[in-house]
């Protein structure tokens, strides 16, 4: 490993424990990310030719320039998505249409709602995405639970369930879509051996938490009244509802069709949910007061982008940049070369690891290495649908609960909820790791004595 290499994993590490400490510098963690895009990427321009064949002479500039566009492309895709999915699941919320959602999972203990709360972000999380489904949850959840103490243990469950719910699905997680489309993995395969799995890697995890849930919930005080003068009506709420979710399950159904990127999908719903507000909207303005107008300006799509929560955006950017400049240095692939080495093809411990890493560095760029490491075999571990590649599954998806930042579920609800890295790390990472480890335990007890 080069001198510049070191560097600029030391670099990555300095960056990655300043965010760690964000509850005690009081910095933004994604200024830091964004320092540490920039820095990592300034370190390598000093030689570029060392990882880029031809970032050389007069092509330096515009060898580089094609690395940090390509990784640039792939975090856009990330980035539309969740501006996107943020935007349609606060357009559909603003005008009630989680209500009866809220109302299903109403209830006044607090451990009822725990394993109500679990089992819907599992399911839901398979169907649409970890990502969606966790942003659907938090909103849900500040309708219902009104202590913060309270909450952010729900919001921890709701990263858990929702990336446990995404493992076992081929389109429940950006990891699973990238194995299932490069063919290594079956819908049926992954779907029948780690839904078990999965689902004891959540449930372990929730039991544990419920323990320190008793009583029952105060009732939430509504902050908001909605007038019928200048409310939708209820047929209207319904089209949003049912245009908003109905178009996020929709989002996968296209991507299959179009194979176009999910992004893609993701905002052709918010285009759709935009032309038909404005629609309901102008109407509601040529019959409304000024004042009950500005009320309804305020929930357009227009003023909801304006309120999206950049500083998760920004973060976003940052840490999937800098992890994109440890991929280019080949840092990852060496990394995965030296485990399969370490522990003599172990596939178990090696996708084990992998899952451990998944939760410290984005687990897209380490899947990606894994599939260029290793060859598809005709039988075997690395076989179509082989131990190797299941276990890649469930341990890329399910891994990345053991801290805050190893997931897009837990990057978001961490920005919305202000869940600091700390807290998480301190109360929910050796839960997360004991629900892990029972869902491998559960696979080798499938593989051994069932398939």
């Amino acid at each position: 490993m080069s001198t510049l290499t070191i560097c600029i994993v030391i670099l990555f590490c300095i960056g990655y424990f300043c965010i760690a400490i964000e509850s005690v510098t009081k910095i933004n963690k994604a200024a830091i990310a964004l320092l540490m895009f920039v820095g990592c990427w300034t370190l390598f321009m000093i030689d570029p030719a060392s990882y880029v064949a031809a970032a050389v002479g007069d092509m330096k500039a515009a060898a580089v320039s094609e690395v940090i566009e390509h990784h640039l492309g792939s975090t856009a895709t990330t980035l539309f998505f969740l501006m996107g999915a943020m935007t349609i699941v606060e357009l559909v919320d603003q005008n009630g249409g989680f209500n009866f959602v809220r109302d299903t999972l109403q209830t006044k203990s607090k451990r009822s709602l725990l394993w109500r709360i679990a089992f819907m972000t599992f399911i839901l999380s398979a169907i649409l995405d970890n990502l969606t489904t966790s942003i659907v949850m938090i909103m849900i959840l500040r309708k219902l639970v009104s202590d913060k103490t309270d909450r952010i243990i729900y919001a921890a469950l709701v990263i858990i369930s929702a990336n446990s719910g995404g493992a076992f699905s081929p389109i429940g997680d950006v990891t699973t879509i990238m194995l299932w489309n490069k063919g290594v993995i079956t819908a049926a395969g992954v779907i029948t051996e780690i839904f078990i799995p999965s689902l004891v890697s959540m449930v372990i995890p929730a039991y544990i938490l419920s323990l320190s849930l008793k009583g029952t919930l105060e009732p939430v005080q509504e902050t908001t009244v909605i007038e019928e003068a200048d409310a939708l009506s209820p047929a209207q709420r319904k089209v949003i509802f049912f245009l908003g979710v109905g178009g996020l399950i929709f989002v996968p159904i296209f991507k299959t069709i179009t194979h176009l990127p999910p992004f893609v999908g993701i905002l052709l719903v918010l285009g759709v949910l935009w032309t038909v507000t404005e629609i309901f909207y102008t109407g509601i303005h040529q019959e409304s007061e000024d004042t009950a107008d500005n009320r309804n300006t305020q929930k357009r799509v227009s003023k909801m982008l304006s309120r999206i929560d950049m500083d998760t955006i920004l973060f976003f950017l940052g840490i999937l940049m800098a992890v994109g400049c440890l991929e280019t240095i080949g840092v990852l692939t060496m990394l995965g070369k030296g485990l399969d080495v370490t522990f003599a093809g172990n596939h178990y411990l090696v996708t084990g690891i992998i899952g451990v890493l998944s939760s410290i560095v984005d687990n897209v760029p380490l899947v990606a290495g894994c599939m260029g490491m290793y060859p598809v075999q005709a039988a075997g571990d690395l076989a179509v649908d082989g131990i190797f590649w299941q276990l890649l599954a469930y341990c890329a998806g399910v891994g990345g609960s053991m801290l805050i930042i190893g997931s897009a579920a837990g990057v978001v609800v961490m920005g919305l909820e202000k869940i600091t890295f700390g807290w998480y790390m301190k109360k929910i990472t050796w839960i997360a790791f004991v629900g892990y480890l029972a869902g491998i335990l559960c696979y080798w007890l499938e593989k051994t004595f069932l398939f």
